[in-house]
């Protein structure tokens, strides 16, 4: 039972990458046949990411009320309802209304299942986790080109939108299973505090600037890569479009890897060797005039990458307290979601302006500020446990 509803969970986070790459996918159609400029992407991006925040923010009482399977279950179904709004507009303020269902459910589902897994399963099943939201977010592109060469873009959003409806449909029938977990969720659920007190706990503040700080690292590499090797490496934009997914896909496999180690590693040593394997890939960034040296430079960042992000989430409830990690965690999505929203366009600004030999130094800049945010986190908890002990 205990296992059985792991993969539903896999499942459910499945569901929460498979929305996340198509919109980009499809865009370039869609753009032309809703009548409006390119740059309107950003709109739609920004009302997105504004209710995934809210609903981020939100989580921790969300929880309190209708517990973590109600929360998921009715966050599917959001998305779902979203997926369809989107096949069946044909006007652009009518991606805007979808575009709220869409975030709010996608915020919702994160935090949530990012936090009841920190609670009750190793460090391993975090990263694999992590994983399986990779693979949705891979597997859409392929749904969206499909339909795009045989049929049109809304058929690749309600094809989405049906696999959305059949893994709801799963969730609903697997609500049972969830009874595993229900006395020890009573008891973290009656001592749970919460946003405002959550920010107060000392170290929460440098982890929510060091968890920003990652994602709006990982945000700029994954939007700007294709642009950076067009612009500096003077490749066609066709080879650089499949260069850039390098470091996604190097993110992914690492978190696959990281699955089974990071429970004789622990989550601090896993951050640290993540953040040292990322600053060797930046590193073959800087080096001029080679291409090789660049593909293998962003592959090796994805790799490392891959283990801070579920690594951050898991050790939330070990350094905070578990009554804790709901309000924290919540807090922490939404500090990623404004770190990649707002961090990765400001990149584009500042490459328009200086050129984009910039990406490097931005990139090392936002790993730098992670690390000593990070660190001093962990050093502040680990300090303030040890005189608990005395």
């Amino acid at each position: 039972m205990y296992t059985l509803l792991l993969v539903i969970i896999y499942l459910a986070f499945i569901s929460l990458g498979l929305p996340d790459s198509l919109l980009g996918s499809a865009w370039p159609t869609l753009h032309l046949e809703m009548n409006v400029p390119i740059s309107y992407l950003g709109i739609i991006t920004m009302i997105i990411s504004g209710c995934t925040i809210l609903s981020s923010l939100s989580s921790a009482f969300l929880n309190r009320k209708l517990g973590t399977r109600i929360v998921t279950l009715v966050s599917v179904f959001l998305t779902a309802v979203a997926l369809f709004g989107f096949s069946f507009s044909n006007k652009f303020w009518m991606l805007i209304i979808f575009a709220i269902p869409y975030g709010l459910g996608a915020g919702a589902i994160d935090a949530a299942l990012n936090n009841y897994v920190a609670l009750h399963y190793r460090a391993k099943h975090m990263s694999w986790l992590h994983c399986f939201w990779g693979i949705g977010a891979i597997v859409s592109p392929f749904i969206m080109s499909y339909s795009l060469v045989n049929f049109n873009w809304s058929i690749g959003y309600r094809i989405v939108g049906v696999i959305q409806l059949v893994i709801a449909f799963i969730l609903l029938i697997s609500l049972p299973l969830w009874k595993v977990n229900n006395k020890q969720d009573e008891a973290i659920v009656q001592n749970n505090i919460g946003l405002f007190k959550a920010l107060k706990i000392k170290g929460v503040i440098f982890l929510l600037i060091g968890f920003f700080a990652y994602c709006a690292l990982e945000a700029t590499a994954m939007s700007w890569a294709s642009t950076f090797f067009v612009e500096i490496k003077a490749i066609s934009e066709e080879r650089a479009a499949l260069f850039a997914s390098l470091f996604y896909i190097g993110m992914t496999f690492s978190r696959f890897i990281s699955g089974f180690i990071s429970d004789k590693l622990g989550d601090h040593k896993m951050i640290l060797s993540g953040i040292i394997i990322a600053a060797i890939g930046i590193i073959f960034l800087f080096i001029p005039s080679s291409e090789i040296l660049a593909i293998i430079g962003f592959i090796v960042l994805g790799i490392g990458c891959g283990p801070i992000y579920p690594s951050i989430i898991h050790s939330t409830p070990f350094n905070f307290g578990k009554e804790n990690s709901g309000a924290i965690i919540g807090v922490q999505m939404a500090s990623a979601y404004i770190g990649s929203t707002f961090m990765s366009p400001l990149f584009g600004y500042l490459a328009r302006l200086f050129g984009f030999n910039l990406m490097p130094v931005y990139l090392l800049i936002f790993l730098v500020l992670s690390m000593i945010m990070l660190e001093l986190t962990f050093y502040l908890t680990k300090k303030k446990q040890t005189k608990n002990d005395e």
